[in-house]
């Protein structure tokens, strides 16, 4: 994927509208369709803001991969791929009452057994 289509689906998994990072760094949010359209990047000094604001690396924005350079990174990787996958669920869990939350860990718990 391209630079650009990274950060369209990082916006997407962060529920941020393009506007709004255009906004925050200081772009036309008609830059990411015409970007992708393109097969563009940006200038790095854009780059840098985009990652900042999106809080992830530019590296992960140009590749598509985070490699973390500690000894946990496979780890690390496996925890990113899982959040993404279930951040919807998570999004759910986080809203609920801590008796709801108690009742749905007991529940789970005994999909286990």
């Amino acid at each position: 994927m391209s630079f650009w289509e990274n950060v369209d689906q990082e916006l997407k998994f962060k529920g941020i509208e393009r506007k709004q990072l255009g906004n925050q760094a200081g772009f036309p949010e008609s830059y990411i369709s015409k970007g992708i359209a393109r097969g563009s990047s940006p200038s790095a000094d854009l780059a840098v803001k985009i990652a900042s604001v999106l809080g992830v690396t530019v590296e992960y924005l140009v590749t598509g991969s985070n490699t973390p350079s500690n000894k946990n990174k496979d780890q690390e990787a496996e925890q990113l791929r899982l959040y993404r996958k279930h951040s919807e669920i998570i999004k759910k869990c986080e809203q609920l009452s801590p008796e709801k939350e108690k009742l749905l860990a007991t529940i789970a718990d005994n999909f286990e057994k």
